[in-house]
C-alpha cells in the first residue's frame, strides 16, 4: 500500500466506530511537509480518551493495512501507540478525549473526518514560545561538563568512553545549531538537514570523526569546544543570559594543569 492507501483505509476503518469523533493527521503530513520517507502520524479524538477498548480497535485498522510487526501500546506515552507494519509502514497515533484538544492547532492538523467539527474550534496556530534561558543556561553547562570529564577519560585511558563524549558534544552543537536558525516545523530527529543553513552543514561536516585514541579523542572534543562555546556565547549575550564564566574557567584550568590543554579560542 502507498501511505495515501493506508490513511484512507485506517479512516475508513474507524470513522464509523461509535464514541470515535474525529481522525486528524498530524507531524508532517498534517502540516504538508511529508516525503517518502515520513512516518504517518494521526491524533484521534475518543469520548472515553485512549482506552483498551480504542486500542483495539486501532490495532483492526491498522492490520488492514499489513502484517503488523512492531506494536507498542502506550507505552511510554499513555496516549500514544505506535506501530510498524511488514513492509516498514510506519504509524503513530495519540488518543485523546475532545477536552484534552486543547493544545493542538489547525496549522498542525489535517482533518480526515470530524463529527462535532473539532477543527474549527482550535487555534490556528501555537504562540511563538519565548527562549527558555534556564534550558540553555543548562546545555551550556552540560557542554562544560562533559568536556570537563575529558581529563578523567584519558587519566583512566578510557578511550571508548571518550568516544561517547565526542557524540554528546555533537549533539550539543546540532542543538545549538537548530536553535540559531529558529526553524518552524522541526518534525523528528532524521530532519536535520531543513532545520540548518548550508554553513551550519559544512560546520558539521567538517568536524573530526569520533575514534577511540588518546590523541584523537582530545581533538575531536577541543573542535567542538571552539566551534560550540563561542557560538553559545553569542547566543546568551543576544538573549541576556549570564555566562556561567567561573566554571568555564575552571574546566579550562583543570584541562591545562593534568592535560596541557589550552582554550582552543579567543
Amino acid at each position: 500500500m502507498t501511505n495515501d492507501e493506508v490513511i484512507e483505509t485506517i479512516s475508513n476503518a474507524v470513522s464509523q466506530v461509535p464514541g470515535i469523533r474525529a481522525l486528524f493527521l498530524s507531524g508532517s503530513y498534517g502540516n504538508g511537509l511529508s516525503d517518502e520517507y515520513s512516518d504517518i502520524d494521526f491524533v484521534l479524538v475518543s469520548e472515553d480518551g485512549a482506552t483498551d477498548a480504542v486500542a483495539k480497535v486501532w490495532r483492526e485498522a491498522v492490520e488492514l493495512t499489513g502484517e503488523i510487526v512492531l506494536w507498542w501500546d502506550r507505552t511510554n506515552v499513555p496516549v500514544l501507540i505506535n506501530a510498524i507494519t511488514e513492509d516498514w509502514t510506519r504509524t503513530d497515533v495519540i488518543i485523546l478525549k475532545p477536552d484534552q484538544m486543547g493544545r493542538q492547532t489547525q496549522r498542525a492538523l489535517k482533518p480526515l473526518f470530524d463529527h462535532d467539527d473539532i477543527y474549527k474550534q482550535l487555534a490556528e496556530n501555537t504562540p511563538k514560545p519565548s527562549p527558555n534561558l534556564k534550558r540553555f543556561r543548562y546545555e551550556v553547562e552540560e557542554f562544560i561538563r562533559i568536556l570537563g570529564l575529558l581529563y578523567l577519560a584519558a587519566g583512566r585511558e578510557e578511550y571508548i568512553n571518550g568516544v561517547l563524549g565526542v557524540y554528546h558534544l555533537r549533539n550539543k552543537l546540532v542543538d545549538l545549531l537548530i536553535e540559531e536558525t529558529d526553524a518552524p516545523n522541526r518534525g523528528g530527529i532524521l530532519h536535520l538537514n531543513r532545520l540548518i543553513t548550508d554553513e551550519q552543514k559544512d560546520l558539521l561536516m567538517s568536524m573530526p570523526p569520533a575514534v577511540p585514541s588518546q590523541d584523537a579523542m582530545i581533538s575531536a572534543q577541543l573542535a567542538y569546544a571552539a566551534a560550540y562555546l563561542p557560538r553559545a556565547r553569542k547566543r546568551a549575550e543576544r538573549l541576556g543570559m549570564d555566562w556561567p564564566e567561573r566554571f568555564e574557567a575552571a574546566t579550562w584550568a583543570k584541562l591545562e594543569e593534568t592535560l596541557s590543554i589550552q582554550r582552543p579560542y579567543d
